[in-house]
């Protein structure tokens, strides 16, 4: 009933705007009530916070909904969407409104921004730790800051380097007119693990502009699901003290749901009971 229902009530709202925290939490709390309680008696015994079993099964959770992570993931895909589709109306409208001269991920939240603008802003987070460049002439890409590096969390370039490298982009490091690597020059700009990390990124010919991708999906487009799980992996989830505890196997026993349920409650709400 939480999962299939209760938790999709509020998704229309979370796809729009980032909800207030007050607006969260009682959302929460009422489910919390909900799965300790039943809804006939508001006043039970609570055995376990709502971000703890927001938490996956196999970190000692129920797998339930983290809404301030699904409401980010769901209002990042508008950042996505002006990102990917510059010449759409809206597009053009926020670019010129909020950000004329710089780029989405570069943009500030602006002076007396629409809460529309501040909740586009503030879920932008998610998309900067999962997207990555895909270079093609390499004349949008800076060599510094930028997420270009393939096999790096960040997907950068560590530094510091040598002052001129911040003023580069990826095309300073490629041969004219042709899309191979300058060894040259990346040589003399960068020392042995530069060097490395750089020339481990393909240069794909039928790539001809550079784009965004995200990379945590096949196909490079942003999905509401990678989206909450990216940002949920950013945040420190609840970890049981008792690290001994297998709660893969406990979810894998041979029985009905309810028996694994107050299998749970026993284990891990009550281990004392158990």
């Amino acid at each position: 009933m939480i999962k299939s229902v209760l938790q999709a009530i509020p998704d229309y709202m979370m796809s729009i705007d980032i909800l207030p925290e007050t607006v969260i939490s009682d959302i929460e709390k009422m489910l919390n009530a909900f799965w300790w309680c039943g809804g006939s008696n508001q006043n039970g015994i609570r055995w376990m916070a709502w971000d703890k079993l927001a938490c996956s099964k196999k970190e000692g959770g129920l797998g339930f909904r983290d809404f301030r992570a699904f409401n980010m993931a769901m209002v990042a895909k508008k950042g996505w969407f002006l990102m990917n589709n510059t010449q759409a109306l809206v597009s053009r409208f926020f670019k010129a409104r909020y950000f004329p001269k710089t780029t989405f991920l570069d943009a500030n939240l602006g002076y007396n921004p629409s809460f529309v603008w501040r909740s586009i802003w503030k879920a932008r987070e998610v998309l900067t730790f999962g997207c990555r460049w895909s270079i093609g002439d390499g004349s949008q890409i800076k060599v510094m800051n930028e997420p270009w590096i393939q096999g790096k969390t960040e997907g950068c370039m560590h530094g510091p380097q040598q002052q001129g490298i911040y003023d580069l982009v990826v095309k300073n490091l490629m041969l004219p007119n042709v899309k191979q690597w300058n060894m040259g020059v990346i040589r003399d700009l960068f020392d042995c693990v530069g060097v490395e990390e750089i020339i481990c990124v393909p240069l794909v010919e039928d790539v001809i502009a550079d784009r965004l991708v995200w990379k945590e999906e096949k196909d490079g487009q942003y999905s509401v699901r990678s989206g909450y799980r990216v940002w949920k992996s950013r945040k420190k989830c609840y970890i049981q003290e008792n690290q001994e505890v297998n709660y893969h196997g406990l979810w894998s026993i041979l029985a009905p749901p309810r028996v694994k349920r107050g299998r749970f409650v026993l284990d891990v709400c009550l281990p004392g009971f158990g």
